[in-house]
């Protein structure tokens, strides 16, 4: 069979790198073509455009690089209608997939959706056109299905891959792993102010001003993948601090604790078991629209998921470097981090257990037999 896959951003080419490996397992002879990363290029098929070429974050980013944007998106329909794919496979970047899907379902192609749009966040009026163009979908997080159902949009609800992940990967050897990287034998404190330009110069500095305050601790920075270490080495002038490059989930399983940037890796930090303050800087204009537009109490998935504040949020002005000292120096605290450990363990209960990309693979392939 013929598979088309559209991923944007690391996470996507994360979750659609297992995604490809499960397929290949169910079906010997998939021919994937995709739009995902260097994890996905990796297992294998054939990368039409990476991730990187299309990483704009808030709605005034979009609006300034919209030609562009349209410019992909008509790209992309035609590579689909001259590789005439069994079925085509969105993953989350609704901004990007839900307009493929729309044509793509006119056209007549088989459309799948793996990791739901939030459209639980805001506008969920895009429900009914998920309705109308996406035949089936595959959601992560366990409220999600209830909140489709309000709709009588039928979802599956296949667990977190993210669990895979974490529970499939090799020990760290934390001797051996400091050794590499010139670490100290002082506790970690990482930061993960996330993966596109505009936030991480929005956060990181701030971050980094509390290097001074905690001396007895490391400060070590994660590195996405998408950017390179000269773009960083401007915000960190000066300070005293680490920077690793894509192994984020080798410094987590050492870290003690997690300055973290809103989004996925608040959901990796808290499987990791690190405490963390989630940290949240956008552009002013695009923040005044989000805040508009977006209905929900929390905006981390650990507090999501779990219903009530279980990790602290420091959203645009709460954002300061007096707020993270006192939220880092909480979180440093034994007893608090006692509640929060039990909170995880709680969390990783509620996401459904191990297999979600083996169960979708599954469940895409059979799909096709009908």
């Amino acid at each position: 069979m013929k598979y088309y896959i559209i991923a944007g951003e690391a996470s996507g080419d994360l979750h659609g790198s297992n995604l490809m490996k499960a397929l290949y397992k169910e079906d010997a002879n998939a021919d994937i073509r995709f739009w995902g990363g260097d994890l996905m290029q990796s297992v294998g098929g054939n990368l039409v455009s990476h991730y990187k070429e299309r990483a704009f974050m808030g709605f005034v980013e979009v609006l300034l690089n919209i030609r562009t944007a349209l410019g992909y998106i008509k790209s992309c329909k035609k590579d689909i209608a001259k590789f005439k794919p069994d079925v085509i496979v969105f993953i989350d970047n609704s901004g990007f997939n839900l307009r493929v899907a729309k044509w793509a379902k006119q056209q007549g192609f088989k459309t799948n959706y793996y990791i739901s749009p939030q459209v639980w966040a805001s506008r969920a009026g895009r429900v009914k056109d998920i309705k109308r163009d996406v035949d089936n979908m595959f959601v992560i997080l366990p409220f999600e299905k209830d909140f489709y159902k309000k709709y009588d949009y039928d979802v599956t609800f296949v667990g977190h891959p993210l669990i895979d992940g974490i529970a499939g990967r090799e020990q760290v050897d934390e001797h051996q792993f400091r050794t590499k990287h010139k670490l100290s034998n002082k506790p970690i404190i990482a930061l993960l102010p996330g993966s596109r330009k505009q936030e991480i110069t929005k956060m990181l500095s701030v971050m980094l001003s509390l290097v001074d305050d905690f001396s007895d601790y490391e400060f070590v920075i994660a590195g996405a993948p998408s950017q390179d270490f000269s773009f960083y080495k401007e915000i960190i002038k000066s300070k005293k601090v680490s920077f690793i490059n894509n192994k984020t989930y080798d410094l987590l399983s050492i870290s003690n604790a997690a300055l973290v940037a809103s989004g996925t890796a608040t959901l990796e930090t808290a499987l990791f078991k690190v405490p963390q303050v989630v940290c949240y800087k956008g552009g002013n204009i695009s923040y005044q629209i989000a805040k508009r537009i977006i209905t929900l109490k929390f905006i981390s998935l650990v507090n999501l998921i779990m219903d009530r504040e279980v990790v602290t949020e420091l959203i645009q002005n709460d954002f300061t470097k007096e707020n993270l000292k006192k939220e880092l120096a909480k979180i440093l605290d034994e007893n608090h981090r006692e509640h929060l450990f039990l909170d995880y363990f709680e969390l990783e209960k509620i996401l459904g257990g191990k297999g979600a990309s083996e169960k979708t693979a599954k469940l895409i392939t059979n799909n096709l037999k009908l």
